[in-house]
C-alpha cells in the first residue's frame, strides 16, 4: 500500500524533461520577446503623422526622415497631415492611437510643452499619454516683416509699435506654437502690443504675410528662410542666442535690444504612451542614423539647425524643462486661447 501511494508522485522522466523544456522556453520568451519583437519591427507601413499642415517646418523634416526610415526599416513611412487647434488635433491623435509603433508624430514645443500651460484642457497628458523618442532639430526663428512695414531694425519696430499701440498685427502658425509665444516673450519685453492672429500652420501664414495681409511674425528659418533671400520679406533679428551663420548680416533680438531674449523652435519625434522600450530605442536608433548622413546634416544646417538627436531619456528631461520654461513665459505674458 505505501509503495502504491509513492507511485503516484512519480513523474516519468519524459514527462519531466518536457515539463522542463517548457519552463525554459517560457523564460527565454520572456527575456528575449521585447528583443525579437523589435527586430522583427516593422512588418506593415508606419503611420508619420505630423500635427501641422503640409509646407511648415515640421512637414519639411517628417519628409526629410521618412524615406531613410524607409530604407532602413524596409517599410513606408507615410506622412500624414493632421492640423488643428495648434498642433493638439494630431497630437491627440498619436495619444489614443494603439502602443505598437505604427503611429508615431514629428511635432514642434507647442503640443509637447507650451499647450499644456495656454490651454485649459487638453484632450491629452503630454507627460503620461506620450512617449519621446527623440529630439530631432532645434531652430531659432526669424523676426520677419513685410516690406511696407517702414522699421529697419528691432529698434525702429518697438518705436513703431508704441507710436502705434492698436494699429499692428503678428501672424503665427496656432495658438500656442513657438511663433505664437516668441512673440508674446518680445510684446512683454519691449512692452508693445500686437494683435495676434493665429493660422493653421506656417504655410498659410507665411502666404498672408507675404501677401501683406499681415504685417510681422515671428516664423521658423526652416520654413521662411526662402521669402527672407527673395525679398519678399525682410528679417529684422534672430532668435537664437547669437547670429545664424545663414543670416549673417541679421543681429539677433538680444543683440539688438533687447538682452536676454532666447527663443529656439525645436521639434521631436514621440510615440503613443506605453510604446515598448524596444521600439522607442529601434526609432532612436534609426533616426540616429539618418541624422548623421551627410545628406540630411548638410540638408538641416540649410534649413539653420545642427542636428540634435540624443537618447529618449534626454528628450523626456528636455520636454520637462521646456514645460516649466514656456509656462512662465504664458503666465507672464496673460497669453490665453481659452
Amino acid at each position: 500500500m505505501q509503495k502504491s501511494r509513492r507511485a503516484m508522485f512519480i513523474v516519468p522522466s519524459y514527462q519531466f524533461s518536457a515539463t522542463v523544456l517548457w519552463i525554459c522556453a517560457s523564460l527565454l520568451a520572456m527575456l528575449w520577446g521585447p528583443s525579437a519583437s523589435a527586430q522583427a519591427y516593422p512588418t506593415k507601413p508606419v503611420k508619420f503623422v505630423v500635427a501641422y499642415p503640409p509646407g511648415g517646418p515640421t512637414d519639411i523634416l517628417a519628409r526629410l526622415l521618412s524615406p531613410k526610415l524607409q530604407t532602413a526599416l524596409g517599410q513606408p513611412f507615410v506622412v500624414e497631415s493632421r492640423p488643428g487647434a495648434g498642433g493638439n488635433v494630431g497630437t491627440d491623435f498619436v495619444a489614443k492611437s494603439p502602443a505598437d509603433g505604427y503611429t508615431i508624430l514629428l511635432t514642434a514645443s507647442g503640443p509637447l510643452a507650451i499647450n499644456v500651460t495656454l490651454y485649459k484642457k487638453l484632450p491629452y497628458d503630454p507627460l503620461k499619454d506620450l512617449t519621446p523618442v527623440i529630439h530631432v532639430a532645434s531652430v531659432p526663428l526669424v523676426l520677419v516683416v513685410h516690406p511696407s512695414v517702414p522699421a529697419k531694425s528691432v529698434h525702429e519696430l518697438i518705436a513703431l509699435l508704441k507710436s502705434k499701440p492698436e494699429g499692428y498685427s503678428f501672424a503665427s502658425a496656432g495658438n500656442g506654437t513657438p511663433q505664437h509665444l516668441s512673440a508674446e516673450l518680445f510684446k512683454t519685453m519691449a512692452d508693445v502690443k500686437m494683435v495676434h492672429v493665429p493660422y493653421r500652420g506656417s504655410a498659410p501664414a507665411i502666404n498672408d504675410l507675404v501677401g501683406g495681409q499681415v504685417p510681422i511674425a515671428f516664423e521658423s528659418m526652416v520654413a521662411v528662410l526662402p521669402q527672407i533671400k527673395g525679398g519678399r520679406l525682410r528679417a529684422l533679428a534672430t532668435t537664437g542666442p547669437q547670429r545664424s551663420s545663414l543670416l549673417p548680416d541679421v543681429p539677433s533680438v538680444a543683440e539688438a535690444g533687447l538682452p536676454g531674449y532666447e527663443s529656439i523652435a525645436w521639434y521631436g519625434v514621440v510615440a503613443p504612451g506605453g510604446t515598448s522600450k524596444a521600439i522607442v530605442d529601434r526609432l532612436n536608433s534609426e533616426i540616429t542614423k539618418a541624422l548623421d548622413t551627410p545628406e540630411l546634416k548638410q540638408r538641416l544646417a540649410e534649413l539653420g539647425s545642427a542636428p540634435v538627436h540624443g537618447t529618449p531619456e534626454q528628450f523626456g528631461a528636455f520636454i520637462k524643462s521646456e514645460t516649466a520654461r514656456w509656462g512662465k513665459v504664458v503666465k507672464e505674458s496673460g497669453a490665453t486661447v481659452d
